[in-house]
């Protein structure tokens, strides 16, 4: 017990402005907790009982995640996911129009469709375990109740262990995406000094526009590129709903209506535009970025959620994997994406728990399994914006 009769008579000035604010000793108020009962947990009277734990808070929230929703449909049987396309068929003379007598019109020809068929059969598996026991634990807890809430805290945390790494490993997926993209787009040249079709420099080209000599740093915060950022993704976003060429990878023909269309920014970016660009104008409606989804960061937040370690990926993209020396392509300033719905995502997740009883040392062994396809297919529309 510690007394605070003085300090409530400081919070009391401080707050009805009697007093100036001081230095607070929060250590006398606020209890972070201990590990580990200690020592001196005995009563204060004669000073050899131990004080009882009165009430019981188990850490048990579930987390939901916060990687963008790629999910798609699973399967129970076979392993391959296989994806079929085709090309637009070419036009020939209409000769209705040009007949001439005594010619022959033959209708018997025939005209072979040109498809291909893609086939991912790449899978990811890890596991985590858990041993669980009920004998060993029950002297900790006063009933039943806390003890199953006990163990229900140990499996949450286990699922959450598991929503972490499946997190991690859809925005892997849209990073690799986003390199497959930047390297297309720009090889071995520096993307500081350019910007391509679907690898968007919208740096580089606000500069170039209006004269201008902003940095990255500065421009994330500047509200005349924010309106030039939001007006360069729109028109993004209505280009992608005509067949192109231009926004894929592999030069297929493809198009993305806005229903199929996903939009992830990173929340930095998104945030910026929110309060100095759209708390400044009375439409906010004409200058607001399409909606999409936030990440507050591609790769890693680097410790200290800095742009330049939020809008960074450095990764070997897949398209090296198979080259004696495969080396690490750097994207910096990444600030949104948008692409199809069928160019990436996690196909066929299986979660699954398996089970060992140990009867000579009396607990259980639970196994929690988890296995899913993780693609890019480089013939769908991708579209990466940075600033560099």
């Amino acid at each position: 017990m510690n007394q605070i009769a003085t300090i409530t008579n400081t919070v009391v000035q401080e707050i009805l402005g009697e007093s100036a604010i001081v230095n607070e000793d929060l250590s006398n108020i606020v209890d972070i907790g201990t590990q580990i009962f200690n020592a001196q947990a005995f009563d204060a009277y004669v000073k050899t009982l131990v004080n009882h734990i009165g009430k019981t808070i188990f850490v048990d929230r579930p987390y939901s995640g916060a990687a963008p929703r790629v999910l798609m449909d699973g399967w129970e049987y076979g392993s391959v996911l296989e994806k079929i396309s085709s090309e637009l068929p070419t036009a020939v003379e209409n000769e209705s129009w040009n007949l001439v007598d005594g010619q022959t019109y033959d209708p018997h020809v025939f005209y072979q469709p040109k498809a291909s068929a893609k086939f991912f059969n790449k899978r990811t598996t890890f596991e985590i375990d858990r041993s669980i026991t009920e004998l060993q634990v029950k002297q900790s807890f006063s009933n039943a109740q806390q003890l199953n809430a006990f163990l229900s805290m140990l499996q949450n945390e286990t699922q959450k262990a598991l929503t972490v790494r499946m997190d991690g490993l859809v925005m892997r997926t849209i990073n690799n995406m986003i390199v497959e993209t930047v390297k297309n787009g720009f090889g071995d040249a520096p993307i500081s000094s350019n910007s391509s079709v679907k690898a968007v420099n919208l740096l580089y080209l606000y500069n170039q526009r209006f004269g201008e000599t902003l940095t990255a740093s500065e421009a994330i915060l500047t509200p005349a590129f924010i309106r030039f950022a939001a007006l360069q993704i729109a028109l993004y976003s209505d280009r992608l709903t005509r067949m192109s060429v231009s926004f894929n990878v592999g030069a297929s023909q493809r198009f993305t209506p806005k229903e199929y269309q996903h939009i992830v920014y990173l929340s930095e970016f998104s945030r910026a535009a929110d309060v100095y660009l759209q708390s400044d104008v009375f439409h906010n409606d004409l200058t607001r970025f399409p909606q999409g989804e936030t990440v507050p960061y591609w790769q890693g937040n680097g410790k200290n959620y800095l742009f330049e370690n939020t809008g960074k990926i450095s990764a070997i993209p897949v398209s090296e994997a198979d080259k004696d020396n495969p080396t690490p392509y750097t994207v910096t300033g990444v600030v949104a994406v948008i692409f199809d719905r069928d160019a990436l995502g996690v196909a066929n997740l299986d979660r699954r728990v398996t089970t060992q009883y140990n009867a000579k040392a009396e607990f259980t062994n639970y196994f929690y399994k988890q296995d899913a396809g993780y693609f890019n297919d480089l013939n769908e529309n991708f579209v990466v914006f940075f600033i560099a």
